[in-house]
Order: C-alpha cells, then structure tokens, then sequence
C-alpha cells in the first residue's frame, strides 16, 4: 500500500506508531540533550478526522489543554499567558517570557498579513474559487528560525495542506518531527480542529486527515509510561469509545472569541460558573463543553480541591469527563469543592 495507512481513531494511529518506533527503531539519536528512538517518514490517514481524542488510562490525556491549545489556535495568539497556564512546560520555549515563536502555529495561520487577511482567509478564499486546488497550503516552518541556533521554539509543523475534492474538505498535514508520546496526541486534536473549522467556513463536509512525520521519535524518558500504555492496550477486553461530536455549521470567529471571553474570566479566578450557568450560556452546547472543562481547571488550580463540582463533571459529554476522571481521579469524587 502506497497510501498512508488508514486508522478509525487517532488513538489507533497512536499505537501503532509507539509499537512501530519502540519495537522496530531505526534510529539511535540524542538530539539536544533528548536521547530518543526514531523512525524517519511515516505517516497516517483518518478517515473521521473527528474522532481525535485517545482513551487510555495510562495515558491519562488532558482534555482540558488539548481544547485550550485548539482555541489558542484559531484565535491567531501567541501569548504565553493564557497557554503557559494550562501547560507550564511551554514556558521554558518562550525566549522573552511573554510570548511564544515557532510553535505559536495559530499567530502564522490566522494572523493578518495583507490586506488585513491572514494566509487562512486567502486559502479559503482560493477553495471557494478554484475548487480543485492544489496551491490551498498553509506554511509554518519559516527558515529564519535557523538563523538563531539557540531558538529555543522552533516550529515542528511544517505546514498544512487542503484540498476540496467531490465536496469533502481534506487535509495533509506535514511535520518535521513530532515527539510521539507528548506532542502527537495535542497535535493532532488541534489540527483536525483547524480541519474542521475550514469546513465549517467552506460549507463542505469533513474529509480525510492525513499526518506526515519526518522524524517520528520516543524519548527515552517517556519509554516506562509508553511501555504500560501499550500493556494496557494489549490486555483491555473492550476498549473504551465516544464518538466526538460535529463542530457547529455556525461556528464564526466570533464563536471563538466568545468560548475565550469565558475562558479569560475563568482563567484569571474572577467567577465561579455552576453547570446551569454554563448550559445556560448562549453558546452551542458543543463550546459549553469547553467552558466546563474550564471550570473544572479552575477549581484544579485556583483552589487544590479535593473534588470537582460533580454537577459540572455530570455535564460534560461521556468521553471528556472519562478523560477528566482519570487525568484527576479526585473529579470522580462526589463531593462540591472550589465554591466560592
């Protein structure tokens, strides 16, 4: 098979990446002080690119940052403030401790640069026009990041792809590397995130997704939790599955701004949201799911509870709060805390 090999879930593509690159090495390699297992060009396709979250409680992935970092995106930031609060290791890529470089992907897909338009606004202008297009590509990774061999943030996307093709948006996205244990699973939400959002703007529906890895490594220091998220794998009688919802077709750039107006409030500990007032709250229950992971993180990190609001945690969809139980088992519990 010539094509990339195709997978329902990214959790699929995950595991099989992890087995092919811990099992089957081709490489040896100790770049900047990361010692790691490497196999150079692979690649994946999903056929539901919506289906991004995995479900492996070894893993114990974060639902709550992999919303923000999408939001943060879309949004066109940079700022280190608002992601460095959800990930603090991101701090340490910030050359001027305000702001990030390489890897604020969204600033260089979403920002202006002509006219007042951002290099998206122009590919989606393209795809309205010219329907089978083959110069809809959103570049990333600039040179000029080389000039400093010190940049400390470095862009490992190299550059998204779209192709409207028989009226389904497609999308291959290219990487110079990708770290497979940290930054794949991230990776991979918010850029079928940015996928379907396209859609939305086009009016088509959602293709395929298609992931390139130039360099596909595993450090050394993740082997031991890689080595039980595949034990887990192999012994789980009936993997876990929720199926991911659609992104609204009226889903706007002021939708976003919106979802992050609340974010904004809740990040900075100014109000405490109760699951009626997020149901409440005239956004589609799709981005109020977003608003009470918020919530939740809130009450994780401004107040050390001992239990998540269990109204909020009833309120999420099935596979964030399974996600939300397992990154902080104390959210199954049942009593309230972070009231204020």
């Amino acid at each position: 098979m010539l094509a990339a090999p195709p997978f329902d879930s990214v959790e699929g593509a995950y595991l099989a990446l992890l087995r092919l690159t811990t099992e089957q090495p081709e490489h040896r390699i100790d770049a900047r002080g990361n010692a790691a297992r490497e196999v150079i060009g692979v690649s994946f396709r999903l056929a539901d690119p919506r289906q991004r979250l995995p479900y492996l409680a070894e893993r114990r992935a974060n639902p709550v940052f992999q919303f923000a970092e999408a939001l943060w995106y879309l949004a066109g930031r940079r700022d280190l403030e608002m992601i460095g609060y959800y990930s603090s290791s991101m701090r340490a890529c910030s050359a001027d401790g305000i702001r990030l470089g390489g890897s604020a992907y969204g600033h260089t897909l979403f920002s202006p640069i002509r006219g007042g338009r951002s290099q998206f606004d122009q590919v989606v202008e393209l795809l309205l026009n010219e329907t089978d297009s083959k110069r809809g590509y959103l570049p990333v990774f600039a040179a000029r990041e080389l000039a400093n061999l010190d940049n400390p943030d470095v862009a490992c996307l190299a550059g998204l792809h779209l192709l409207l093709r028989n009226g389904q948006l497609h999308m291959v996205c290219s990487m110079r590397a990708n770290d497979l244990d940290c930054g794949l699973l991230s990776d991979v939400f918010s850029f079928t995130m940015i996928h379907e959002y396209a859609a939305v703007q086009l009016g088509l529906e959602l293709g395929t997704y298609t992931h390139t890895i130039g360099s596909a490594h595993v450090n050394d220091s993740d082997a031991e939790r890689v080595k039980r998220v595949l034990k887990e794998a192999e012994s789980r009688p009936t993997p876990p599955f929720f199926p991911f919802p659609s992104m609204p077709r009226n889903t706007t750039g002021s939708t976003i701004a919106d979802v992050l107006h609340h974010e904004h409030v809740l990040r900075t500990n100014r109000r405490r949201y109760s699951a009626e007032h997020i149901t409440g709250l005239d956004l589609d229950p799709y981005w109020q799911q977003a608003v009470l992971l918020f919530e939740l993180y809130r009450q994780i990190q401004h107040y050390q509870t001992t239990a998540c609001d269990p109204d909020v945690l009833a309120a999420l969809d099935p596979g964030p709060r399974w996600l939300m139980e397992r990154k902080w088992p104390h959210c199954a519990a049942t009593s309230v805390g972070g009231s204020r």
